[in-house]
C-alpha cells in the first residue's frame, strides 16, 4: 500500500514497556513513510493481566504514565523524562529513528480508565464501541467539548458488522453490532458522517457470507460513498 493508514487497536498498553513500544512504532512508521497510526488500550481481561502477572488495578494510571514515556522518547532529542511506573530518560541516550513526522498520531482505544478531557489533551483521536447507537450524538459532543480549542481530532467506533446478502434488507443492531444490507448501511453513514463520525472498525465474525465477498461488496457499492478527501 501506499496511502492507507495502518494502526493497531489497540496494544495492551500496562502489559508492555512503553520504550519498546515506542521503538516499535517509529520503525513501523519509518517503513510505511509516515502512515502508522498507534492505537493503544488499557485491556480489561483479568486473565492476561494474571498471566503477565501484573496488577489489574492500576492499569489507567500506568497507560497515562507509559504514554508519557513514549511521548518523551518519539518527541525529543536525547529525552529527559521521568516515570513512576517505568525508567527514567536522563537524556543520555537518544531513541531513533523518530517518527517521519514530528508527533506520532496515538488513537485511544476505549476510554482507557480517563476521562475525556484527558484524552482530548493526550491522545490525537478516540475509538470507542457502538454499544447504543441512539447515545451516539451525546458521545460526539461530548467529545467536541473535550478537544474544542485544539486541531481536529477524529472519533471512530468499532462494532461487530453482519453484511446481509439483500442490498435492501433493514438495519438492526444487535450485541453491540450492525446487521445490515448495503443500502441501509450506507444511508446510517452518511448521517454519522454528519455528525461527526470518522472512523469505522468492523469486526466481521458474526458474518454469515464469506468475507472476500463481504469486502468486495464494500469496496464496490459503498466507499465509494465516502471519499477520503469529503472532510
Amino acid at each position: 500500500t501506499t496511502r492507507i493508514s495502518i494502526g493497531t487497536a489497540g496494544i495492551v498498553l500496562p502489559l508492555r514497556d512503553p520504550l519498546i513500544v515506542a521503538k516499535q512504532a517509529a520503525s513501523v512508521d519509518q517503513l510505511l513513510g509516515g502512515r502508522f497510526l498507534l492505537g493503544l488500550s488499557t485491556g480489561d481481561r483479568p486473565s492476561e493481566f494474571t498471566a503477565f502477572d501484573s496488577d489489574l488495578g492500576d492499569r489507567p494510571e500506568r497507560y497515562r504514565d507509559a504514554i508519557g514515556v513514549i511521548r518523551a522518547a518519539t518527541e525529543q532529542s536525547f529525552a529527559r523524562h521521568a516515570s513512576a511506573h517505568y525508567g527514567t530518560l536522563d537524556g543520555t541516550i537518544d531513541m531513533v529513528p523518530k517518527p517521519v513526522g514530528p508527533r506520532l498520531p496515538i488513537l485511544a482505544i476505549g476510554r482507557a480508565g480517563q476521562t475525556l478531557e484527558w484524552l482530548g489533551a493526550n491522545t490525537d483521536g478516540w475509538i470507542w464501541h457502538l454499544s447504543d447507537a441512539r447515545r451516539l450524538p451525546d458521545v460526539l459532543a461530548r467529545w467536541r467539548s473535550a478537544t474544542a480549542g485544539g486541531a481536529y481530532k477524529p472519533y471512530g467506533y468499532g462494532a461487530m458488522f453482519d453484511l446481509l446478502a439483500d442490498p435492501d434488507a433493514p438495519l438492526t443492531y444487535a450485541a453491540g453490532g450492525i446487521r445490515s444490507g448495503r443500502n441501509a448501511l450506507i444511508a446510517l453513514w452518511q448521517r454519522q458522517r454528519d455528525e461527526g463520525v470518522a472512523h469505522v472498525a468492523l469486526n466481521p465474525k458474526p458474518s454469515r457470507r464469506p468475507f472476500a465477498d463481504v469486502a468486495d461488496e464494500l469496496a464496490t457499492y459503498v466507499l465509494p460513498h465516502f471519499p477520503t478527501d469529503a472532510r
